[in-house]
């Protein structure tokens, strides 16, 4: 089978998007806006890192509208590598408050993309969840990025996926909550891709269990 063009792609997302906001429309009424623990609470110490809070700069926080975020960076004690955690919750996607997709942003903060990919993390005990990979630059720096999107109980690497459960879970539990979660890391000039991959896939081996806590299911 051929893949589909461009074109078909393009108003397929835009009738996706129009589906959604129809349905969000329809259903905007007592919305049920899940409890859970604000995202400043997530543990600073986990294992061997150590986390730092992050200022989010205050043109990005505008943009990002009404919702809980976390901005931490994450110092490995024996190696003192970084690793920067990322999570922005919306516990309600109807007013005009929404995930913005990374692909969208780092381009336009300077990062640019040289690879993109899916890839599994694999935890303990659960199946393995299928993520975004982009390795960005910026002039002669260098970052790996891991993000996907999550909603309810699901893991989601498509945001055209990611629009569509939006809607099932507008019309079905009228709920319009969801999250994005990024871990990114510097490349260092002489450092291989792998090696920065395998930090970033041990750190959310660890970081994703105790997010568990912290975004509704």
């Amino acid at each position: 089978m051929t893949a589909p063009s461009p074109a078909i792609r393009f108003w397929a997302a835009i009738l996706l998007l129009m589906a959604t906001a129809g349905f969000l429309y329809v259903r905007r009424a007592t919305e049920r806006a899940p409890e859970h623990p604000r995202l400043s609470a997530y543990p600073m110490r986990s294992s061997d890192w150590s986390g730092t809070d992050l200022a989010i700069p205050a043109d990005v926080r505008e943009m990002l509208g009404n919702g809980d975020f976390l901005l931490r960076e994450y110092r490995e004690n024996n190696t003192g590598t970084l690793v920067e955690l990322f999570v922005a919750y919306f516990p309600s996607q109807r007013s005009g408050d929404s995930i913005h997709s990374p692909k969208n942003c780092l381009p336009g903060s300077g990062w640019f993309p040289l690879e993109a990919a899916r890839i599994p993390i694999r935890i303990a005990g659960r199946s393995p969840l299928v993520v975004n990979r982009y390795v960005v630059a910026n002039g002669l720096q260098r970052r790996l990025v891991l993000y996907w999107y999550q909603s309810r109980n699901r893991t989601i690497a498509s945001e055209y996926q990611a629009k569509l459960y939006l809607a099932i879970d507008a019309l079905r539990y009228n709920r319009s909550d969801g999250a994005l979660v990024r871990f990114t890391t510097p490349i260092a000039p002489e450092e291989k891709i792998e090696s920065a991959e395998r930090r970033l896939l041990d750190f959310g081996a660890i970081a994703i269990p105790e997010l568990d806590h912290f975004l509704p299911r």
